[in-house]
């Protein structure tokens, strides 16, 4: 009986604290934060469009536009990591700076320049794709029964 007492007095104190947290908690900005994750994955996808307008000017074909762009995309998103300008902004927009490809290029650069002092086989080798490698094995599956599926619907 007593240890039942014990229970309840511990249950009814963690109760207490997590309604005095929650009370003083302060509340993030859910609008300015989904303005800034819209301007910053607008203006990145704007320079995306940038990039490709001039490629297809500069007389590329739309499919080798659209490659070179988004390799541009790539590079401009690991050197920004690499300069930690990306991580910055990262910290402002959310998810408007994760979505777009440049979103990609930091996932990857990041755990790679966060486990280089470890050395370049057991840190960077193993840890680059630590954040990645789960989307990019999903997407390789997917691309895989995606196929198939057609396959077996032309068959």
């Amino acid at each position: 009986m007593n240890m039942n007492n014990n229970e309840q007095l511990k249950t009814a104190q963690q109760e207490e604290y997590h309604h005095l947290v929650n009370r003083v908690k302060p509340k993030p900005p859910v609008v300015k934060n989904c303005l800034w994750a819209f301007v910053v994955g607008g203006l990145i996808c704007v320079i995306g469009q940038i990039i490709l307008n001039y490629l297809l000017s500069m007389g590329l074909n739309k499919q080798d536009a659209g490659s070179l762009d988004a390799i541009i995309m790539v590079f401009l998103g690991a050197l920004l990591t690499g300069l930690g300008v990306y991580d910055d902004l990262g910290q402002k927009a959310g998810a408007g700076s994760i979505v777009p490809i440049t979103g990609f290029a930091n996932a990857i650069v990041a755990p790679a320049m966060e486990f280089k002092r470890e050395g370049y086989i057991f840190g960077v080798g193993a840890k680059i794709f630590s954040i990645a490698g789960p989307t990019l094995v999903f997407g390789f599956v997917a691309s895989v029964l995606i196929g198939l599926i057609k396959l077996w619907m032309i068959k």
